[in-house]
């Protein structure tokens, strides 16, 4: 009796252990996959359909044509130019300091479907960052971290 009893607690133990394994597994994939973002460059984000839709990080320039920063309501719209193409973005948060037209920047976001990509995250790249390697060395100001990304978060 008492054996047949230490089996069933056994199987018990056995089977909780198996479900927890698995909603920890099961855990881990769900927020591995909600964090795992692409990094793409606009031309490369605009010539592959599959990533329409889903949440990436498009890297390129402001466009300086139709920019408009409404630093009130925490809006900005722009163009995020690549070489060939560009994606109509709005972001909506805090705006980097060296935010500007002209500035390489990565969003992060999902294309709407009216085909504008609705960013929640803005990084401005650093300047310095893509200096030549000379250059940086002569550079007085040593506190720069060369590949910092500024965000407006």
């Amino acid at each position: 009796m008492k054996d047949n009893a230490m089996t069933h607690a056994r199987i018990k133990i056995l089977i909780a252990a198996i479900a927890l394994i698995g909603s920890v597994t099961y855990l881990s994939v769900a927020g591995v996959k909600k964090g795992w973002v692409y990094y793409l460059k606009v031309d490369q984000f605009l010539e592959q359909d599959t990533y329409q839709g889903q949440r990436v990080r498009l890297h390129g320039k402001v466009g300086a044509e139709s920019l408009i920063i409404d630093r009130v309501n925490f809006l900005t719209d722009f163009q995020l130019v690549g070489i060939e193409g560009q994606v109509h973005v709005i972001y909506e948060g805090s705006i980097p300091d060296m935010f500007e037209a002209g500035r390489e920047v990565v969003v992060e976001g999902k294309l709407d479907e009216a085909g504008i990509f609705r960013a929640d995250q803005l990084m401005t790249k650093c300047a310095s960052k893509y200096k030549a390697e000379e250059e940086t060395q002569n550079n007085t100001d040593t506190g720069t971290d060369l590949d910092q990304l500024e965000t407006g978060q």
